[in-house]
């Protein structure tokens, strides 16, 4: 009997210790499934922020591209504007010197034809005539003088209308090329126009698909501190230059002398806080695409290109440590190592650098520090 019941407990105990071991087995199997899928839903999200990252790599580059294309564009429309307007200066000087020739030309042939009258009334006078009638000689020379003179007056108006004639036949061609090359210059300008609309649908695409990559506030925050960093070092990069050539007086006597680089409102103002703590180290000027923007003091330019975040960007050395900088702009009108005025117009106002509304960044620095240009333009 006690024996049945020492069977009977063992094999329970076995199918116990069994069931817990299975349990345990299968809680064991559970927690490894779960991590398997966490470790999967972890690199499928590792994968999916490298896919993000490198889409968004991707779209910074075809923005560049977009928006250099539009800055070659608009840079030769800018240089076919310039040379359409010197080409109606100079039809409009021709137009002048032409009514001029024509008023000349009027009183030459006035001139000519009383001196052509004159002689007729006067008469051909037989000379060997004059000298077998016995006239008086001192009259006779006198008159031989009085006709040479009207002779040689007669020549000269003669030449003179011919000159006059000549000019104007020259100017007429001259005029008529102009005319051709100034049709030429419309063409070509209306064919460029063309090609920077086209530019710039290209670039809205491009900005678009880049708009919805970065909805994603922590990723516009880093978009943001790669941005910045990537103007911390052109500028580090662009003093370096700088110091090697300390030339220049600074900016300091010109405080608040200054005039602002284009007209514009401001939009965004220095200190403004961006995102994340990070703050406007500038001003952004509202300004119309296109619309002229100059140096604010004598400098050298030390770098004209594209920069993330910044698109079409303009670095001036004024020397003593100063800097300018010039963002967001359409296209960059002097190049580096061209030195520059404040009557000069350095670059056309635009939205590149991925703005959705065209206005003009504009920085001063001070030995790499930023400052507010409103302390410096009154």
């Amino acid at each position: 009997m006690h024996q049945h019941m020492f069977t009977k407990a063992c094999i329970f105990a076995g199918f116990l210790m069994f069931s817990v071991a299975s349990q345990a087995s299968d809680d064991l199997q559970r927690r490894q499934a779960e991590l398997q899928q966490l470790q999967s839903q972890i690199s499928q999200q590792q994968s999916s922020l490298q896919n993000a990252s490198k889409q968004r790599e991707q779209l910074q580059g075809l923005l560049k591209q977009d928006e250099q294309a539009i800055a070659r564009v608009a840079q030769k429309a800018n240089e076919t504007e310039k040379n359409l307007n010197q080409v109606d200066r100079e039809l409009t000087t021709l137009g002048q010197r032409q009514q001029q020739l024509d008023q000349l030309k009027s009183t030459q042939q006035k001139t000519l034809s009383k001196q052509l009258a004159s002689a007729y009334l006067t008469g051909n006078h037989d000379y060997a005539k004059m000298l077998l009638n016995q006239q008086d000689p001192a009259a006779i020379e006198r008159m031989l003088a009085y006709y040479q003179y009207l002779n040689k007056a007669r020549m000269q108006a003669i030449n003179s209308l011919k000159i006059t004639l000549e000019e104007l036949a020259d100017l007429q061609q001259k005029e008529q090329a102009k005319r051709l090359k100034l049709n030429g210059l419309m063409l070509d300008l209306q064919q460029e126009t063309k090609q920077l609309k086209q530019e710039q649908q290209q670039r809205e695409q491009t900005l678009t698909q880049l708009q919805r990559v970065l909805r994603d506030k922590g990723a516009q925050l880093e978009q943001m501190q790669i941005n910045e960093a990537s103007i911390k070092r052109m500028l580090a990069q662009a003093a370096q230059e700088a110091r090697e050539n300390p030339t220049m007086d600074g900016l300091a006597k010109l405080k608040g002398k200054l005039k602002w680089p284009t007209k514009g409102r401001i939009r965004y103002d220095y200190g403004d806080n961006r995102s994340g703590g990070v703050h406007w180290k500038g001003i952004t000027l509202s300004a119309p695409e296109g619309r002229e923007i100059h140096a604010v003091a004598p400098g050298k330019v030390i770098y004209a290109d594209w920069m993330r975040g910044f698109g079409m960007v303009m670095v001036i050395d004024h020397g003593k440590g100063y800097m300018s900088l010039y963002g967001h702009a359409q296209t960059l009108l002097k190049t580096a190592g061209e030195t520059v005025s404040p009557k000069d117009v350095i670059a056309l106002v635009g939205n590149s650098g991925g703005q959705a509304e065209p206005g003009l960044y504009f920085e001063i620095r001070h030995k790499g520090q930023a400052m507010d240009p409103a302390r410096f333009c009154s």
